[in-house]
């Protein structure tokens, strides 16, 4: 997390390259919660995607992040005037001394709880979610080309590898969402009813995974390419000091890791290759690993 609060972390691109939720995910969610439905709690709301797309279904919405940028970036995207009810509060989750106690009926995270230090955490959601209340934290992972296994290969190699970005990683956290959050495990004295959806996506096509696909989606090449660029591990990576100057190619450099990283995939793709300057045009089917953890408060 540390690295999306950096002052140098652009937030408009990471709002514009990050894929959306679909609607079974919202369905999937909404359907576990059980009435009231007064005050919505987004920890690590990043630009605000969740809070817009469930104003509609809550009295009162807060929406907090970390990252000054964040919020700033989530107050540009949700005009007063369209979204009266949303609160946003640069606050982390390990703080909610803002919160009354009982005070919440659904409190969510996406693509934030592997960054949670759950010592603090699970003390204040006890405290300010109601009886009854709602826990839902969902995230996504490593995105997969589906129809395209050799591509997939190279681009696990270039995340995770050594002398690529796999070491700038921040961790555990990222080593926790690969995991699925399966070591995120809400205090049985606490918490109930506590249900999983997973999907680990397969090798063969698409929907040949394990479990219930959440995120799938056709992506362009170039689309594809900004979207590693919102990366932490490439963010670090480029502030490392072996790699400053390195300049990426459409900025008239001679490439970074992510140039490197998309010729190579070409190479074992004679259809992106054979696109030649037009590569960034190509469309994939994309699916990421995913999971949703519900939880219902004692």
């Amino acid at each position: 997390m540390a690295t999306f609060a950096k002052s140098t972390f652009n937030a408009l691109s990471y709002a514009a390259f990050r894929p959306s939720y679909p609607p079974a995910l919202f369905k999937t969610v909404l359907s576990y919660h059980k009435p009231p439905s007064t005050t919505f709690l987004d920890l690590g709301c990043g630009h605000g995607l969740i809070s817009r797309e469930l104003s509609p279904s809550f009295t009162r919405i807060i929406a907090t992040d970390p990252s000054n940028a964040m919020i700033t970036q989530a107050i540009a995207s949700s005009p007063k005037a369209k979204y009266p009810n949303i609160e946003f509060r640069q606050a982390s989750a390990e703080d909610l001394s803002f919160l009354e106690d009982g005070s919440v009926d659904m409190v969510v995270a996406g693509q934030a709880a592997h960054w949670f230090d759950y010592g603090k955490v699970w003390p204040e959601l006890s405290r300010t979610v109601r009886r009854g209340g709602t826990l839902a934290f969902w995230g996504y992972k490593d995105n997969v080309f589906v129809e395209h296994p050799a591509a997939s290969k190279v681009l696990d190699r270039y995340c995770y590898g050594e002398g690529t970005m796999g070491p700038y990683w921040e961790q555990p956290g990222r080593g926790i969402l690969r995991d699925l959050y399966r070591v995120v495990v809400p205090p049985e004295g606490e918490w109930e009813d506590v249900t999983r959806v997973e999907y680990e996506p397969g090798t063969k096509g698409v929907g040949s995974g394990v479990g219930e696909v959440l995120m799938r989606g056709r992506m362009k090449l170039g689309e594809a390419e900004g979207y590693l660029r919102t990366f932490s591990a490439f963010h670090n990576w480029a502030a490392d000091g072996k790699n400053k100057g390195r300049v990426k190619k459409a900025e008239g450099g001679d490439g970074d890791i992510v140039d490197e990283l998309f010729e190579e995939m070409r190479r074992v793709e004679p259809e992106w290759e054979a696109a030649g300057e037009k590569w960034r045009d190509v469309e994939v089917e994309n699916e990421w690993g995913s999971v949703i953890l519900l939880a219902r408060r004692k």
